[in-house]
């Protein structure tokens, strides 16, 4: 009865996403000023300055990184693509994989223009943000797929499509806590993404504390599970890595609750023991 009782509950988190439109998404959150991307106290800063710490800390490299839950997003995987050789993108939604293809086919379909993005995080490499157009040709190139996932099956990407343990680097941003219909299933679920990551690789998470919903279109509220700190770390020590930092960044008192109630942003450095 447990086992269906949790079917069920997954099912019911993935219908919420049957209304998801990774245009609407992606204007709301990323094209407009919500971003913050030009305040220096932003979350969006804040983010992509933790990224380009953790891919130039000399530790965090080598054949492949697998981002888990991309959704139509490609700013969490600039800064690493100057030290992977290859980088495979994977979301639930055909839809999200849809519009990361078509950025990546650079043939003007794509509905986001990632150049703002892409020349701050030049900036941060030291790099002129006029580089931008090479960074951009960089991750075309390292990205090598884009991959069905499903965080809540013991194989996500299916026993097909990779190995486990073959990963040196597991990335997931914003993802497993809004995919899972509560903190067992997120426990579970992180378990599963460790499964593709080999021993001694690394493990990078980024999502919120304190948060129980986000609005991914107007009138699209999507249940999130509750974490904290204490929650947050537990997890990945019973998932097998061990935690090399965590860092937290407070939501800032101008943020409205228009997009979710997040109390503050999360960065976990760990490794796979």
């Amino acid at each position: 009865m447990e086992g269906a009782a949790t079917e069920n509950s997954v099912a019911n988190m993935a219908a919420c996403y049957e209304g998801f439109d990774p245009e609407v998404y992606l204007q709301k959150l990323y094209s407009a000023t919500e971003t913050y991307l030009d305040r220096e106290d932003g979350n969006a800063r804040w983010a992509l300055a933790q990224l380009h710490r953790a891919f130039t800390e000399g530790d965090v490299s080598g054949e492949l990184l697998l981002d888990v839950g991309s959704g139509p997003t490609l700013y969490q995987v600039m800064s690493a693509c100057e030290v992977f050789k290859k980088v495979i993108l994977t979301d639930f939604l055909e839809a999200n994989r849809r519009e990361l293809r078509l950025w990546l086919q650079n043939e003007g379909g794509s509905k986001m223009n990632w150049t703002p993005f892409l020349q701050h995080v030049c900036k941060l490499e030291g790099r002129r943000p006029s580089e931008w157009t090479d960074k951009a040709t960089k991750l075309r190139q390292v990205v090598t797929d884009i991959l069905p996932i499903d965080v809540h099956r013991p194989h996500p990407l299916g026993p097909d499509a990779l190995p486990l343990a073959v990963a040196n680097c597991v990335t997931s941003y914003f993802c497993l806590e809004s995919a899972s219909p509560d903190l067992g299933a997120f426990n579970r679920a992180l378990i599963h993404i460790v499964s593709l990551l080999r021993p001694g690789g690394h493990l990078l998470l980024m999502g919120n504390l304190g948060e129980t919903y986000y609005f991914a279109a107007p009138g699209l509220k999507i249940p999130v599970v509750t974490l904290t700190e204490a929650q947050l770390c537990s997890a990945v020590k019973e998932s097998g890595c061990s935690l090399i930092r965590l860092e937290v960044f407070q939501r800032p008192k101008y943020r409205s609750e228009e997009h979710n109630d997040a109390a503050a942003t999360f960065f976990v450095k760990a490794r796979k023991n």
